[in-house]
């Protein structure tokens, strides 16, 4: 299914505590199984985990400040036509 969405920024490879310059949305394709991380903006504290098998996509809704890591994945911030 396609999907539209505003490109908002540069794709990270195995993001690590990223905020996506303090992106809203984040649009996030896993390279391979994975769990990824969603933190408050000291990378320390986790808010919630989600996991995606190898091609799923998914767009995160998170504040500015928080961080999302998620190895073997490509990740970019992403901003909802809907506004």
């Amino acid at each position: 299914m396609a999907q539209t969405f505003i490109v908002k920024g540069d794709v990270v490879t195995n993001p690590s505590d990223n905020d996506f310059g303090r992106a809203h949305f984040v649009r996030i394709t896993a390279t391979a199984d994975v769990t990824g991380v969603l933190e408050e903006s000291n990378g320390s504290t986790g808010i919630g985990q989600f996991y995606l098998e190898n091609g799923d996509t998914v767009i995160i809704e998170k504040k500015p400040a928080e961080k999302i890591t998620c190895p073997t994945s490509k990740a970019s911030a992403v901003g909802s036509p809907r506004g």
